[in-house]
């Protein structure tokens, strides 16, 4: 007899019940994403190889994920942020630490991921749970290279 293990994905897919929540499912999942950043930021011995081995990781498994709950759910339902989780992931990579970049990727990793510029929408044509996790890891990515050069590269925006 198989195990039906279709519940423990919905769990991980939805960000452990974030997705289900009735006002902005995927703001809460990326705001649901800075608590394991933030725990790992400051209580890791190497936050960046951490939280790029915890994207990585949750990219894949997303992926599985998504594509399997697809059948019951849907394409892209919103209840699945997953993929807010891993994009915040990547926006936040090697930033310097403080409110004002956490708030700042925040702001920017949601305005790439709900408008979809810059090729962003093209990736929802992948198959399965690649096209669900891929436009936001682009947007995660557009995000860290603007506060890369905000944070790091424009004097006196560096602050701790």
């Amino acid at each position: 007899m198989k195990k039906n293990n279709l519940p423990a994905w919905k769990l991980f897919v939805t960000g452990f019940g974030l997705g289900y929540s009735p006002f902005a499912p995927g703001t809460m999942g990326a705001i649901g994403a800075l608590v394991p950043a933030l725990l790992l930021g400051h209580y890791t011995r190497f936050p960046v190889l951490m939280l790029t081995a915890l994207a990585l990781i949750c990219t894949i498994a997303g992926a599985i994920g998504c594509t399997k709950v697809e059948a019951e759910w849907g394409k892209d339902p919103p209840r699945v942020v997953i993929d807010e989780f891993v994009g915040m992931w990547i926006s936040l990579i090697a930033v310097p630490k403080g409110w004002l970049p956490l708030i700042t990727g925040f702001g920017l990793f949601r305005f790439f991921d709900i408008t979809k510029v810059l090729g962003i929408r093209k990736c929802e044509s992948l198959r399965g749970g690649w096209g669900v996790m891929a436009d936001d890891i682009l947007a995660g990515i557009y995000t860290n290279l603007l506060l890369q050069v905000i944070f790091r590269l424009i004097p006196g925006t560096l602050i701790f």
